[in-house]
């Protein structure tokens, strides 16, 4: 394999491994709203790598009930308000850690707790569900909660049929999906909404034929795909885009040799970490999500992934 199509593991693991180390500069604090969303992107990206014990799990544990509230949500970090995206992370971090038991043992009825707290959010009539008390709605919201507590066995606390009743109220003429009633087709709600109707077994419901043409025309002449058409490409999409069309099994609808060389081209080979496009800086989030695409295109040596 030519060295411009090698991963370079140790390098993004050492990265992953350095991001909390960075006290000292200003990039840290100002993003300390997207810190446990952080620590899961981190922590599933090792695991995809195949070096899950490079991060301490009673460390990352400590911190993930440090922003456990006693209603049952998570905050991004110690002090910070719960919502539902932190609280999906939160889950999503005890369910890779096997820590469900460990919860039990830092809060009585835990996972109860948080299951009813992520029910708490769902406007029972309408089947959508908020980000936080103070109302925001998205669909983005609505498969975080499906996704959290299909992981704790708990979907029975909420309205399933009007959540899926939903989702198909977002759907668009071109098979897409939007954030909302005739919102624009948008490859990051494609995601929500097929993976939604997924967990709650109702893919039947989707144009997959129309869905798998929109999907992989997303991919551009460089091989990365974007979120919308007329858009940049973006190495996160590696994601969003491919997810769902494994969903559909479809994922041999993208050319997947130009793909994996786009993702591979975003990476930094010193430092590690990948970027949003070649040349950028990287970030925690575009790395995970860059390696989950490559996981999907099964990648020699990762692990593969569950798109859902």
């Amino acid at each position: 394999m030519p060295p411009e199509m090698q991963l370079c593991v140790e390098k993004h693991v050492k990265y992953i491994q350095s991001l909390d180390t960075r006290k000292d500069e200003l990039e840290y604090w100002l993003t300390e709203h997207l810190r446990l969303n952080g620590l899961y992107w981190g922590l599933t990206a090792l695991h995809l790598l195949g070096h899950p014990e490079a991060l301490p799990r009673a460390a990352v544990l400590e911190f993930v009930f440090s922003c456990l509230h006693q209603s049952g949500g998570f905050g991004a970090a110690p002090g910070h308000d719960a919502h539902m995206l932190y609280t999906v992370s939160g889950v999503q971090i005890l369910a890779t850690l096997d820590a469900f038991d460990d919860l039990e043992a830092h809060m009585e009825g835990g996972r109860l707790k948080i299951g009813q707290y992520i029910a708490s959010l769902q406007n029972t009539e309408t089947g959508t569900f908020a980000g936080d008390e103070w109302g925001e709605q998205d669909t983005r919201f609505l498969y975080g909660a499906l996704n959290a507590l299909s992981l704790m066995d708990l979907l029975f606390l909420v309205d399933l049929e009007n959540a899926v009743s939903h989702v198909q109220s977002c759907a668009n003429f071109d098979g897409a999906y939007g954030t909302s009633p005739g919102a624009e087709s948008h490859s990051g709600q494609v995601f929500t909404c097929v993976g939604a109707l997924t967990i709650a077994g109702r893919r039947d419901l989707v144009d997959e034929e129309k869905l798998g043409v929109w999907l992989s025309e997303r991919q551009l002449k460089n091989g990365g795909l974007n979120g919308r058409p007329e858009k940049k490409e973006d190495v996160c999409y590696s994601w969003w885009v491919m997810s769902s069309l494994a969903m559909l099994d479809k994922l041999h609808w993208i050319d997947s040799e130009k793909l994996t060389s786009f993702i591979l081209q975003c990476q930094d080979p010193e430092l590690g970490g990948l970027a949003d496009r070649p040349g950028d800086a990287v970030d925690v989030f575009h790395t995970i999500f860059g390696i989950a695409g490559l996981s999907l295109l099964k990648y020699p040596g990762l692990i593969e992934v569950d798109p859902v």
